[in-house]
């Protein structure tokens, strides 16, 4: 019995850390194998074709691996990448393995700031997009008139006329949003670790 028991709640573990870890944003080693390091085997453009077969979403994180000879800053923009002007950054880190969260949409900008190597390509620029977009609000039509004015509000018109499905909205009430994309996941991985404490629970007591 002790066996099964203990079978049982390291399988529900398995099954809980697997959906949970689903739902963390996504790392990338920069340049895999590779590595961060100045001259790499495929030229000044090795990090940006590394780039472009990844789609980065806002709160991925990159992970820079590199020497002590090399470090990792992020520049202020565009000119300073194009330019390599290392000494435009925000912040320089020079530990690896560098960290660092994407942690809005745009465009970000990377190099070595060790003399020469920016301009032998060790440089990174990577494009952040947003998370699944939502939905478009619904199309708003005539606002209907407040009860008391006066006047009565006509009902907008429909061939199929209204959807027995939705419910009547009330007068300046704004319909409430469609669940986020990633909701449905997080509402999985909840309800495995519910799932995880009932059996324990029945096959403890």
């Amino acid at each position: 019995m002790g066996q099964f028991l203990n079978m049982v709640i390291l399988v529900a573990i398995a099954v809980s850390a697997t959906i949970l870890k689903a739902t963390e944003a996504a790392e990338y080693t920069v340049g895999n194998t590779t590595g961060w390091i100045s001259g790499p085997t495929g030229g000044a453009s090795f990090y940006s074709d590394w780039a472009s077969g990844i789609t980065f979403k806002e709160g991925d994180i990159l992970v820079f691996t590199f020497s002590a000879s090399h470090t990792v800053a992020e520049l202020n923009d565009k000119a300073s990448f194009d330019g390599c002007s290392v000494n435009q950054n925000k912040e320089v880190i020079t530990t690896s393995p560098a960290r660092i969260t994407l942690n809005r949409t745009g465009e970000f900008y990377f190099a070595c700031t060790i003399q020469g190597h920016c301009s032998s390509g060790q440089k990174l620029s990577v494009s952040v997009t947003g998370s699944s977009p939502s939905p478009s609000p619904p199309g708003s039509g005539t606002t209907p008139t407040p009860p008391g004015s006066g006047t009565t509000p006509t009902p907008p018109t429909s061939e199929a006329g209204p959807s027995p499905q939705s419910p009547p909205t009330e007068p300046g009430s704004t319909p409430p949003p469609p669940p986020s994309p990633g909701s449905a996941t997080s509402t999985v991985a909840t309800f495995s670790l519910l799932f995880t404490t009932l059996v324990v629970n029945s096959l403890l007591f």
